[in-house]
């Protein structure tokens, strides 16, 4: 049985109440259950403690971050998250420190990670799909949505984790599709999640 940890890093809004990554979750958690995952959930804007949030990324194969596209990144509440549960387990039990040594103090920063799962993020956003990959849109003049995570990804790489497919749901406020994004949704989970673990 593979055993998955999602982390619901919505944070609280009055015009964004986090529905749709509750249901984006509350989907996951669906599917992957009928496909005998074991699961284990935190939400980052609740009330957690810090060594058994270790303990989920020490006991998880797969980490699964649902979030919303908040400010050009994660929420205050999921950063907030990383600085208490992440760093306290820097030393030790997720890494061990940056992976530099004393007789090389040059190489391999950033390689200590100790984990050996995979991670997938998911993300809730009000940029449309054309917004990216795209030179001629000023804004992002070109990047691409795992560019603009790029500080996630290396984050989720500092501990040892390898990346699977990142999941958009795009132009979520002003014109969503909401029910082409959980066919998209439920599409990815199976191929990424369940398809490429048992492959």
């Amino acid at each position: 049985m593979k055993k998955v940890f999602i982390i619901n890093g919505h944070q609280y809004y009055p015009f964004a109440e986090g529905k749709l990554n509750k249901s984006l979750i509350e989907k996951a958690t669906q599917i992957l259950g009928k496909n005998d995952f074991e699961i284990r959930t935190t939400t980052t804007e609740g009330d957690y403690s810090v060594e058994e949030e270790i303990e989920k990324f020490l006991w998880a194969d797969i980490v699964f971050l649902q979030t919303p596209l908040n400010w050009m990144g994660v929420t205050w509440s999921f950063k907030k998250y990383i600085d208490e549960v992440l760093t306290a387990g820097m030393m030790g039990k997720l890494s061990k420190g940056d992976g530099r040594t004393a007789e090389a103090p040059k190489k391999n920063y950033g390689l200590g990670g100790l984990l050996k799962g995979k991670y997938m993020i998911s993300v809730t956003a009000n940029a449309p799909k054309e917004a990216f990959n795209d030179p001629n849109e000023i804004f992002f003049n070109g990047i691409s949505e795992d560019d603009l995570l790029l500080p996630m990804h290396m984050n989720f790489k500092w501990f040892g984790l390898k990346p699977l497919k990142t999941f958009f749901a795009y132009d979520v406020m002003k014109n969503p599709d909401i029910e082409n994004d959980f066919i998209r949704f439920e599409r990815h989970i199976k191929e990424e999640l369940i398809e490429k673990v048992y492959s």
